[in-house]
């Protein structure tokens, strides 16, 4: 008797995200509100949350013992510091080259130009952070208040101290490291009890949103939205393509064959942060990253790296300033692309907090915050697009630094997926 092969997690996943679309459109078109209204409430948001939760729970603690484990297990500082200084110029000159791209092809689209949109939604801007008191803020003054709070930068610095600390003790460290990792190991095995309830938690994620976005949101910022999608796929599929194959030497579709769970993972969350567990696993299992680089490059990527809320920013500051009828001179361009790559470092990996860091980007070349409230009804679906874009930078970046290191295993990155 033939034994069924059992649908992987990753496939009922994408089956579960497809499903869910169009149960969000039917629901969105046909409908009564209030009966959405009451779904929502009852279903879709209280399974959504839980699954979220879920992965949110292992975020700090997968991330401060994951950190510690791969600065200790590094051990050589200068190799540290080599890697360390590498994972940073990867991620800084890509989120640079990012919104440069989105300022070019929005220049030649003029997604703002011939387009009437209403007077904007009331938005109410968070105060951007000083830049310098980003850096101030990096240091924890309560390590344990900071893992309460999920202050994802305090987390990383005190965990890269510990690190550091751990293979400074030598020998009398080891037995401290061995506990450590044998935690790490645990929390990943509570991922995957967590990644069996995915697919219910994708559904109910992705139904919320389209049944109350819908479709007609996207109408009147078409091109805005088309505009950020296509850089978005350039940004993926063209850079960081070829990067894998010219800096990391590697074939690109094998990347992209086994990190596609990863990138529905991101979509379905919005998060960076809520997919460190599964892209951590997904880099090492999969992709034959060692857990020291891995661990040390995927939870620094998430806080810092964002070359999908980048190209937002670039394409919306292109789009407000065509609105307002404002011609961005080419200086003021080039402080859009430093502002935003700075900011990038102080934006944490949570939903929507994009919208914060634009304000930033807006007040430094004197456009007007209140064109923010123009895109803030299509922003929730671009949201998601540009978390994908995120994470897959943070993973290609720890792919390219593990080969320069000689310390990614080919044989892993080249095999063929099972079933």
């Amino acid at each position: 008797m033939m034994n069924k092969k059992k649908m992987s997690i990753a496939n009922q996943v994408l089956i579960a995200l497809i499903a869910g679309i169009v149960f969000g459109i039917l629901a969105n078109s046909f409908f009564p509100k209030p009966f959405n209204e009451g779904l929502s409430k009852w279903m879709l948001v209280p399974f959504g949350n839980i699954f979220l939760r879920g992965i949110k729970m292992l975020v700090a603690p997968l991330v401060l013992v994951s950190l510690i484990v791969g600065t200790a297990s590094i051990g050589d500082i200068k190799k540290l510091g080599r890697v360390g200084g590498k994972i940073i110029a990867y991620y800084l000159l890509t989120t640079a080259l990012a919104i440069t791209i989105a300022l070019f092809v929005a220049n030649i689209v003029n997604p703002g130009i011939g387009i009437n949109i209403p007077a904007p939604k009331e938005f109410k801007p968070t105060e951007p952070p000083f830049l310098m008191d980003i850096f101030v803020n990096m240091i924890p003054t309560n390590p344990f208040e900071a893992l309460v709070k999920g202050e994802m930068l305090q987390i990383i610095v005190f965990a890269i101290l510990f690190g550091i600390s751990l293979a400074l003790f030598g020998e009398k460290g080891k037995l401290l490291l061995d506990v450590l990792e044998n935690i790490n190991e645990v929390l990943l095995k509570i991922i995957g009890i967590v990644m069996l309830f995915a697919p219910y938690g994708v559904f109910a994620l992705i139904s919320n949103v389209i049944i109350f976005q819908g479709i007609d949101v996207l109408l009147p910022l078409l091109k805005y939205a088309l505009t950020i999608i296509f850089v978005l796929l350039v940004q993926v599929l063209l850079v960081y393509g070829s990067l894998l194959k010219i800096l990391g030497k590697v074939n690109p579709v094998s990347f992209f064959k086994k990190f596609w769970p990863v990138m529905v993972v991101a979509f379905s969350t919005s998060s960076s942060n809520a997919t460190i567990p599964v892209n951590l696993e997904t880099c090492e299992k999969k992709l034959g990253v060692p857990e020291s680089i891995a661990s040390f490059t995927i939870p620094l990527g998430a806080t810092v790296n964002m070359d999908g809320t980048a190209i937002m920013q670039g394409v919306a500051s292109i789009f407000i300033a065509q609105i307002y009828g404002v011609d961005l001179t080419i200086s003021q361009q080039l402080m859009i692309i430093l502002t935003a790559t700075l900011a990038s470092i102080g934006t944490a990996g949570v939903p929507g907090v994009g919208l914060v860091m634009l304000t930033m980007v807006l007040q430094s070349v004197g456009l007007p915050i209140e064109g923010i409230g123009i895109i803030i009804g299509v922003d929730r679906i671009l949201d998601m697009s540009r978390t994908v874009v995120n994470v897959t930078g943070d993973a290609v970046g720890t792919v390219i630094v593990s080969n320069s290191e000689k310390e990614l295993n080919l044989t892993t990155y080249n095999s063929t997926l099972s079933a």
